[in-house]
């Protein structure tokens, strides 16, 4: 059989469910993530002649193709927030920053050390590479597109830490990298690392992101209104912004994650009721889930490969307590004090996805350095994205659609 036809095929099947299946599943418990994720398991055990899904063979594809997919997630993040900018609009967003997220990095780190025997090169590892909220598989509890309203507390809190944390969990994994080369003789420098992995990468991308992101922004829509951008009603933009804002950041050595949220968000912000932020955000939509179609199908193919052979208890154990235990009560205590209502502080605790950014911190480290336990941390990184795939994508619908109720009255008893 030709294995590039049959690609073809598959891949040409799998995008017209990815089109078609989101409508489908409006009241379904199943999401787009957990058939996605069958179907690479599936195709994966059938004897077909599939080109390999393992990352550990192929890291460097593992890599950009998780990189792409997050990026396009980042953008489309960035231009749904409708809440406009400031401290205390977006206070939630910086205690999920400022508080869970080290609490998590703390937790994952100990649990590799203490649970699973892991150095610390590997154990900073595990709590970096988990921290960040993933913005690719968390669109059930994300904003809702322009002009479609639905900016509740949990879902602006939800989508604001996923498009900033994954940019702010590189100095962890950059420290983790660190570690790892002074482990095989390169010495450690920690001014270094604070002055341009912390400092300079992450005011860098912030600083990039606003400047082009208000560029772009006068491009788009401040123009003569017929050779603006906007009057083109084109959606490529949104690659634009993506490519231009992240190739720049990264050649002055910034955090691009971070710059291409950041300008994302900044061009959102102006016009905000303008019909072509609808037209961004819908081409920015049907890229990302294009990529994300084919990431979680060699996910579910390095699945069904056994890239959790050899899985051990402890693995599981430390798997479930970061997923059921760690974000959680990181989440929650993060909150406490914000006046947000404890149900709605409880969700957006428990509603942290783990998923492709995992996958492409993980990738990016190995690309870098050297851990000896990088058959164990892709085995648990796996397993945790698998969890996060099923019990939020299984519970994430049920859960918002009550909120909703609750928040509009419809969920409490008629007073007597």
């Amino acid at each position: 059989m030709d294995t590039y036809k049959l690609v073809l095929a598959i891949v040409g099947l799998a995008l017209l469910g990815a089109a078609w299946l989101p409508h489908l599943l409006k009241r379904n418990p199943l999401t787009f993530p957990i058939l996605y994720v069958g179907l690479g398991m599936a195709l994966y055990s059938l004897p077909w002649s599939l080109p390999a899904a393992d990352p550990v063979r192929y890291p460097d594809i593992a890599e950009r193709l998780t990189e792409l997919t997050v990026l396009l997630a980042l953008v489309g993040a960035g231009l749904r927030i409708d809440t406009p900018f400031g401290w205390r609009r977006w206070r939630l967003t910086w205690r999920l920053l400022a508080i869970a997220m080290p609490l998590t990095i703390l937790a994952g780190f100990l649990l590799g050390q203490e649970l699973l025997g892991y150095g610390l090169a590997g154990a900073m590892l595990l709590g970096a590479v988990l921290a960040p909220t993933d913005p690719v598989l968390a669109s059930d509890v994300q904003v809702a597109p322009p002009g479609e309203g639905g900016e509740d507390a949990v879902r602006f809190a939800l989508t604001s830490e996923a498009g900033l944390n994954d940019g702010l969990a590189f100095p962890f994994v950059w420290l983790a990298v660190a570690l790892a080369l002074a482990t095989a003789g390169t010495p450690m420098h920690w001014g270094q690392w604070l002055a341009m992995d912390v400092a300079w990468r992450v005011g860098g991308g912030v600083a990039i992101g606003w400047l082009i992101g208000y560029g772009l922004m006068h491009v788009i829509f401040r123009g003569k209104r017929e050779q603006s951008l906007s009057a083109t009603s084109d959606g490529l933009t949104v690659l634009a912004i993506m490519l231009l804002v992240y190739g720049i950041a990264e050649l002055c050595h910034a955090y691009g994650f971070l710059a291409v949220f950041v300008a994302a968000v900044v061009v959102r912000q102006s016009e905000r009721h303008h019909d072509y932020h609808v037209t961004l955000n819908l081409f920015a939509e049907q890229c990302e889930r294009l990529l994300a179609t084919v990431v979680l199908i060699l996910f579910g193919g390095a699945l069904a490969s056994g890239i959790l052979r050899g899985l051990h208890w402890r693995e599981c154990v430390a798997a479930l307590l970061l997923v059921l235990v760690v974000r959680p009560l990181a989440g929650w205590l993060s909150l406490l004090g914000t006046g947000v209502r404890q149900r709605e502080r409880w969700a957006i605790a428990i509603f942290g996805v783990r998923g492709v950014g995992s996958l492409y911190y993980l990738a990016f480290a190995f690309n870098h350095a050297e851990f000896p336990e990088q058959q164990g941390l892709w085995r648990i990184i796996c397993l945790v994205v698998l969890l996060s795939v099923l019990l939020h994508g299984l519970s994430a619908k049920h859960v918002m659609g009550w909120l909703d109720r609750r928040r509009s009255g419809g969920g409490r008893r008629p007073a007597s």
